[in-house]
Formats: C-alpha cells, sequence, structure tokens
C-alpha cells in the first residue's frame, strides 16, 4: 500500500497518506451479476457454439478434461470469481478416428483430446453372442455397451459409431488423428455474433494481437453506445481504448504453485472478478485468488503512471497480489462524463441501473401499459422501489423520491421521458490524515 504525506489531496495510488505537525498547523481539505465470456482455442468440446459453463459443475464430458488441467487453465481463472462462463470454441479442428474391423469410431468432437480416447470390444462372458464395447478415455472407462452388433451401438459422449456388420474383438483400438486447427481473426467476429445475443456483464481477449483488441474494443462501444447494453471488455495492455467499457490489463501473477500468469492470461480472473462484483463492491486492493505475488512488479513512479493512463494492475501485498485500483481506460473527462465513470464500481451501478431498467420496462411496460398519467406514475414507482434497494445496499446514496425522478410524456405519443438523479458510491481508498503532535 502507497503512503506518504501530503499537500494537496491528489494523490494517484490508494494508500494511507499522513502529515505528522505540530499545533497550530494548517489543514487540507463509497441485478444479479456473475457471468463472464471466453473464447478459446480448446482441445475438446462443440465448436463455434456459447457453452455455459456454471461454477462447481463437471466439466470433463463437455471440455474433455477436469477443471484442474492445464488445458483449461482460463476457464478455471474466470470461474475463480464468476458464476457462469460463456464459452466458445473457436476451433472446429479435426476429429480423431480409428477402424477396428467393420466398425469406424469417430470422435465426438474435433481437437487433440480426442487422440486420448481408445476402443475395447471384448466377447460378452456372459452371452458369447454379444460384445461389450468400451470406450476408454486415458484408459480409463467413460461408457460400455453390451451389443450384438454395429447396429446395436449407441453414440456416447466421446464417440459416434459408423459402419455395419459384425462386431470383430480388439483388445484397444486408439484413436489417432485428431488436430485442433487453427483460429483467425473471423473467427473471433463470429463468436461476437454469437456473444450479442446472451446476457453477460464482461468478456476477455486473451490475446496480444492489437487488431483484435480494436474489433472487441468497437463491439463494446456499439453494445453500450447503440444496444443499450451496458457490457466490458477486459484486454492486455490497452488503455488507448479510453472508454468506460474496457479494462486494460498491464500485468500478471504467479500462483501458489509457482504457476506465472501473463497479463493475457490474467485477462481471465480480472473479467471473471468484474462480472462477479455487485453494484456496492469494489475490487481495490482485492486479492487474485490463490496468486502469492505479480509478474512483473513495479516500481512506485511505474504504478502511479500505469494508474494515470488508466491501467488496470496487481501489486504485491502480503505475500498476496492486489488490485492496485479498479478502474477502467475511461480518461477523456468532460462535464456531462466526469471522473466517476472511470471507476469501475460507479460503472456497475451506472450500468446496472441501465441494464434492469430496461429490463424491467421490456418484461413488465412496454406495450402493456397505458402512456397516460396513471401509466407513467406506474413506472416510475417501479423505479423509486428499485433505486431505494440500490440505497439501501449502499450502491447510491442521497437519493430523495420526491425529487430525484420525473416521468414525462415523450415527443411521441408511445414515448415517455426518464429524468434521475443519481449519486453512485464509491469506496474508500485514499486516507488523508493530520496528526498533531502537543
Amino acid at each position: 500500500m502507497a503512503g506518504g504525506t501530503w499537500t494537496l489531496q491528489n494523490k494517484v495510488r490508494p494508500g494511507v497518506y499522513i502529515n505528522v505537525e505540530s499545533s497550530g498547523g494548517t489543514l487540507g481539505a463509497a441485478g444479479s451479476r456473475g457471468i463472464t465470456s471466453l473464447a478459446l482455442s480448446l482441445p475438446w468440446g462443440a465448436a463455434k457454439v456459447i457453452t455455459p459453463i456454471v461454477a462447481g459443475e463437471d466439466t470433463l464430458t463437455r471440455l474433455g478434461y477436469d477443471l484442474t488441467a492445464p488445458e483449461l487453465l482460463l476457464v478455471r481463472e474466470a470461474l475463480k470469481r464468476a458464476k457462469t462462463v460463456l464459452l466458445y470454441k473457436l476451433n472446429e479442428g479435426t476429429k480423431a478416428a480409428v477402424t477396428a474391423g467393420d466398425l469406424v469410431a469417430t470422435a465426438k468432437y474435433g481437437g487433440l483430446r480426442g487422440n486420448a480416447l481408445k476402443v475395447v470390444v471384448q466377447t460378452n462372458i456372459d452371452d458369447s453372442a454379444k460384445f461389450d464395447v468400451k470406450t476408454l478415455l486415458e484408459n480409463a472407462v467413460v461408457d460400455s455397451q453390451v451389443v450384438a452388433d454395429i447396429a446395436g451401438l449407441k453414440a456416447n459422449d466421446w464417440i459416434v459409431w459408423s459402419g455395419t456388420g459384425a462386431l470383430t474383438a480388439t483388445a484397444g483400438a486408439p484413436l489417432v488423428g485428431g488436430a485442433n486447427g487453427a483460429v483467425t481473426n473471423a473467427d473471433h467476429s463470429a463468436y461476437l455474433a454469437a456473444l450479442e445475443l446472451y446476457e453477460f456483464q464482461t468478456v476477455a481477449l486473451p490475446s496480444t494481437d492489437n487488431a483484435l483488441k480494436a474489433v472487441y474494443a468497437a463491439f463494446i462501444r456499439r453494445l453500450r453506445d447503440n444496444e443499450g447494453k451496458k457490457v466490458q471488455a477486459v484486454l492486455e495492455n490497452y488503455p488507448t481504448a479510453d472508454n468506460e467499457g474496457v479494462i486494460s490489463v498491464k500485468n500478471g501473477v504467479v500462483l501458489s504453485d509457482g504457476t506465472t500468469l501473463t497479463a493475457v492470461q490474467a485477462t481471465a480472473w480480472v473479467a471473471g472478478a468484474t462480472a462477479g462484483a455487485e453494484m456496492n463492491e469494489s475490487l481495490t486492493y482485492a486479492a487474485y485468488d490463490d496468486a502469492v505475488d505479480v509478474a512483473p512488479r513495479y516500481t512506485n513512479a511505474q504504478i502511479e503512471a500505469a494508474l494515470t493512463a488508466g491501467e488496470f494492475l496487481f501489486t504485491p501485498s502480503n505475500n498476496r497480489a492486489v488490485v492496485e485500483q479498479d478502474i477502467n481506460t475511461f480518461l477523456s473527462y468532460t462535464p456531462k462524463k466526469n471522473k466517476s465513470f472511470h471507476k469501475n464500481r460507479v460503472i456497475r451501478v451506472m450500468d446496472g441501473i441501465a441494464n434492469d431498467l430496461k429490463r424491467i420496462f421490456e418484461a413488465s411496460y412496454i406495450g402493456k401499459v397505458d402512456n397516460n398519467v396513471d401509466g407513467r406514475a406506474l413506472f416510475r414507482k417501479e423505479i423509486v422501489v428499485y433505486l431505494d434497494a440500490l440505497q439501501g445496499i449502499a450502491a447510491i446514496q442521497n437519493f430523495d423520491a420526491q425529487t430525484d425522478i420525473t416521468v414525462l410524456p415523450g415527443v411521441d405519443s408511445d414515448a415517455i421521458f426518464v429524468e434521475a438523479n443519481i449519486q453512485p458510491v464509491d469506496s474508500i481508498e485514499k486516507v488523508y490524515m493530520k496528526v498533531q503532535v502537543k
């Protein structure tokens, strides 16, 4: 944590700044979330579709590995804080296959994981006219069927069967030829088109490709500005985005097992943590789960420069890696869009209000309520109840239901105009203290 003395209340880093003076010195003057998304090249799984992965679920059949496997590192990091990851497998890949007699076994999905499959066909010990057909993954049985011939086999979570006629016994026929295949930027564009149809709070791009970063940033701007969908993207080293919808991760962390995650890989955790953070919660000084250090470390001057540039970074603190400050890349302040939009807690509040009121209006009011005094009063009451609830959890403050919400007729007969005065609560991040010595 930063510290030192202060003259003006203009410190960049969160910390405690204390002036020790003698008496007589002058005095210098806080909706349901948790959904993030990732697009990855993976060795198993349904390609080019959104696959929701819920925290705590068994990922073996859908992703080919237990969540602890290195192949699912970024999914695991995102799920440390997110409730759900909307996962998109970018690569189609090549499906592994093997022929045993007249039987053809083809992996259900393309990718390298198919090469870990094996088919065993044995005569059934209770009925010599039938066969036990077993599917093995890394020599562990994941499916077993008793059939008389090939036609009796049913596809399972791992293999699709084809061929006709009788089965031939085999002690083990490994599937071969599975490959992950290449990924192009066009695959990312297809992913974003698919993702747009889902509800989510954040999307991470684990890539150093600046062209892709620009695509993701433009996607977020369009959703926020044109579609009214308030979401954020987490990118690696992209502070030039200068937008409250884009978070730029500067460095990575070191996990307790010695694994070093780059800034690219850390985008998964940041996206999951940002999505999982409530409207009344800041990630400033939040510890990265299971991290013991940062990589690389920066000097105080470098940290201040990074924060001033709008970068989200980790700093070491008591054998932990903590978020230095929960900020986004927006720096082009104006009277209508001030410095508060640079803070992600504030953005979560404002985005939450926008998303929630849009959802409430679409679900219960659009096309269902008259645009007259009674109808507008009903919608106004809905907004007041909602904002009172936010004030109750300290997401907003100083809300006056009598003066801060106005609902009026719009220009067109089917339109209404809502004006709301909202003051989000930020978190205390800087302490300026004066200690007098008597």
